[in-house]
């Protein structure tokens, strides 16, 4: 979490890009479904820091995340995107309206 504290704007935008590209890309075998889940354990770990969790909140991240949400079949997957989105809600220093947490107790049901 502190590198990523540290990173300029373009790193930080490359690394942003990273992450929802490989969140969005379809589970079709068992390596990419580990792949995705090792990003949410990841994810998990630095949601926790108020900075971070408050840049990623504002990103084009959270709407990936709430479309995984809807889409992904796997359990697993789907446990995982729903506790980053609550770590996320927890350690962001503000929610802004257009923050639909809300929406995460809808799809586990």
């Amino acid at each position: 979490a502190e590198k990523l504290s540290s990173m300029k704007d373009l790193d930080w935008n490359d690394f942003l890009e990273r992450v929802c590209s490989l969140l969005d890309s379809p589970e079709k075998n068992t390596g990419a479904a580990r792949s995705k889940l090792n990003l949410l354990y990841y994810l998990c770990t630095v949601a926790t820091h108020k900075e971070i969790a408050s840049r990623l909140i504002t990103s084009r991240l959270f709407s990936i995340l709430i479309q995984q949400l809807r889409a992904v079949t796997n359990w697993d997957i789907r446990a995982k995107v729903a506790r980053v989105i609550g770590l996320l809600a927890l350690h962001a220093c503000e929610l802004g309206e257009n923050v639909l947490v809300s929406e995460v107790t809808f799809f586990l049901l």
